[in-house]
């Protein structure tokens, strides 16, 4: 590898066209964990047309040999895990054992995914004429651009890239600029594997000119976007005339709900989790805490209690419970929406401030804060924060529990933590998000399940499972008629 991390169309490694690079960024030590092509929209053309050249003969190779690629990708991580997750940590500032999971989930997904290259499955299904057999197949759909976000720097690109891939698309892949060199370890990982050149290209760059630059390139068919709902908006409206496929995977508002019959130790032990876990990076983060009023005295005592024993620090700390936010300008959003709180009559009863000392001030810390008497009106109550922030809401019944959970702008996890089977069940058919929990925190996903929310968490579509290969083929419904003559659908029945 470079000195420099580079880009990569068609099987090799080079710089941006014009030279430029940018500098990543530890956020728990202010270090400089490597420098990074940045890229131009020629250098995004240049990796389409590579990909587009691609596409032909990658969709003609048999689906278990691209199988086979997937499954030595799998592997080679497996042996580069602890590798990973320290660069991994260094460069996004997760806690050591959460960066470990973001590797284990890219390596799940190359196994799950590779699987699919002897199933894939379509249908047979019997003909309403004679002589004739009819079945449905899925066809790859051709360039796909996969643009992923900074929080979970290999488990997302895995989430697009493997399934594209063993669907016979080509990739052109755009990271995150903050975790740049850590995201374009699965390039390094597939290549090694032995995937041809122009099946999987990579460009760096931000997302303003180099994301949108790859979103409106003529060679892409689809565009698989995680991040913001804004960014999200904004592509739809850019890619509407052109009629581009867009999976769009955006914010989340969730929420733990607790009962008062709820083993309250353990909804503790899931929302701290859910509310912290990744300094509340996580788009399944827990920023609200619906508690029904019976027990709210008791869950606040225990949850502060617990909150205020999180330890702060540089996740490569075996005794660090929360790492540093992304950079500067997220620790400084984050404080400005604790300000707001605070203004709109919420009260602070722990956290609340830029952590400093220990040597904190380096990077970019924000203390663990939970906000009571918040309200489903307040702005920290809707709007997605993206910090180690959480709202407590009180509610008097499951009925206005569910009711204050549905009522946000997004859908992507919601939790209740009950003991009544009844309650349960009422809960898991009526709160409308794409994920719902019992008895366990809001975040956590499973890759062979489908994940992805409603409203403006998302479009409709779904990544990881089988869902995904919605996402990256199409159907192809084949009829062959060995009748001798002309049949006419629905004409001649009869």
């Amino acid at each position: 590898m470079s000195a420099v991390h580079l880009n990569y169309i068609d099987g090799q490694w080079c710089p941006a066209e014009n030279g430029e690079t940018f500098d990543s960024i530890d956020p728990a030590t202010g270090d400089i964990v490597g420098t990074v092509a940045r890229s131009t929209p020629s250098d995004v053309a240049a990796a389409c047309r590579a990909a587009a050249r691609a596409f032909d003969r990658w969709r003609l190779m048999p689906a278990p040999r691209r199988a086979e690629i997937l499954f030595r990708a799998g592997e080679i991580l497996i042996r580069r895990k602890e590798e990973l997750a320290r660069l991994m940590t260094r460069e996004m500032g997760k806690v050591l054992q959460e960066a470990r999971g973001d590797v284990q989930e890219a390596i799940d997904m190359a196994f799950y995914m590779a699987g699919e290259g002897r199933r894939s499955f379509g249908q047979t299904t019997p003909s309403e004429l004679p002589d004739k057999f009819a079945m449905s197949v899925r066809a790859p759909l051709g360039v796909v651009a996969a643009i992923t976000p900074w929080n979970f720097p290999l488990a997302i690109p895995a989430w697009k890239i493997f399934p594209a891939l063993v669907l016979g698309n080509t990739v052109v892949y755009k990271p995150s600029s903050e975790t740049a060199v850590t995201s374009s370890m699965i390039v390094h990982t597939l290549e090694e594997a032995g995937l041809p050149p122009g099946v999987l290209n990579l460009v760096h760059g931000p997302g303003a000119s180099v994301g949108t630059a790859l979103a409106r390139q003529d060679e892409v068919v689809l565009v698989s976007f995680t991040g913001s709902t804004e960014v999200g908006r904004q592509l739809t409206i850019d890619l509407a005339p052109q009629m581009k496929r867009l999976s769009l995977e955006m914010g989340g508002k969730n929420a733990i709900i607790v009962l008062d019959d709820a083993d309250l130790d353990l909804a503790v032990d899931g929302i701290v989790w859910s509310a912290f876990g990744t300094s509340g990076q996580r788009c399944t983060a827990a920023s609200r805490v619906i508690v029904h009023r019976r027990v709210h005295d008791e869950l606040i005592r225990k949850l502060v209690d617990r909150t205020r024993q999180l330890r702060l620090g540089n996740g490569l700390d075996p005794d660090v419970d929360v790492g540093p936010v992304i950079n500067r300008a997220q620790l400084e959003k984050i404080d400005r929406y604790v300000r707001i709180g605070v203004q709109e009559g919420a009260q602070i009863l722990t956290g609340g401030r830029v952590a400093t000392g220990r040597g904190l001030e380096r990077g970019f810390f924000y203390e663990p804060t939970i906000f009571d008497g918040a309200t489903p009106a307040m702005r920290i109550a809707r709007e997605e924060i993206f910090g180690p922030v959480t709202a407590v809401i009180t509610v008097d019944s499951l009925e206005e529990a569910i009711a204050v959970n549905n009522g946000v702008e997004y859908g992507l996890s919601s939790a209740i933590y009950t003991r009544d089977v009844n309650r349960a069940f009422t809960a898991m058919r009526e709160l409308t998000t794409g994920l719902v929990y019992v008895n366990a925190g809001t975040i956590g996903a499973e890759i062979h399940l489908p994940f992805g929310g409603t409203r403006a968490t998302g479009n409709g579509h779904r990544e990881a499972g089988t869902a995904a290969l919605d996402v990256f083929s199409e159907w192809k419904t084949i009829f062959v008629d060995y009748s001798g003559r002309l049949q006419r659908a629905q004409i001649e029945l009869g």
